[in-house]
């Protein structure tokens, strides 16, 4: 039974930084994809940033040069680093992992089957 848990995010200033975790247990297989998604308010999930077991990574444009996805595979836990954030993050955050076969489509939300419950960030 595979289980994620968010934590970080809160409340934080325009121009600050905080960091997401996300612990994974019960994760068996060695080829995955795993992620940051958002869904703000009144709007559709979308991919934040992706990280791949073989270390690729991909940022949603919005992002760029501001987040860091990065995992401790010893640990199976996936973080987000946050930096420069701005009102328009302000979202619910959730992690999610696809195991990686032939034909997976990383940047598709709906083939992701591994959920967390999420984490608020909020910028003020």
């Amino acid at each position: 039974h595979v289980q994620l848990v968010e934590s970080g995010g809160g409340s934080v200033q325009a121009g600050g930084s905080t960091r997401l975790s996300c612990a994974i247990s019960g994760w068996t297989y060695s080829s995955y994809c795993m992620g940051w998604f958002r869904q703000a308010p009144g709007k559709e999930r979308e991919v934040v940033a992706l990280v791949g077991s073989d270390g690729r990574t991909n940022y949603a444009d919005s992002v760029k040069g501001r987040f860091t996805i990065s995992k401790d595979n010893a640990k199976i836990t996936l973080y987000l680093q946050m930096n420069d954030l701005k009102f328009e993050d302000t979202a619910m955050y959730y992690c999610a992992v696809q195991r990686l076969h032939p034909g997976v489509r990383w940047k598709v939300i709906g083939d992701y089957p591994h959920w967390g419950q999420g984490t608020q960030v909020t910028v003020s």
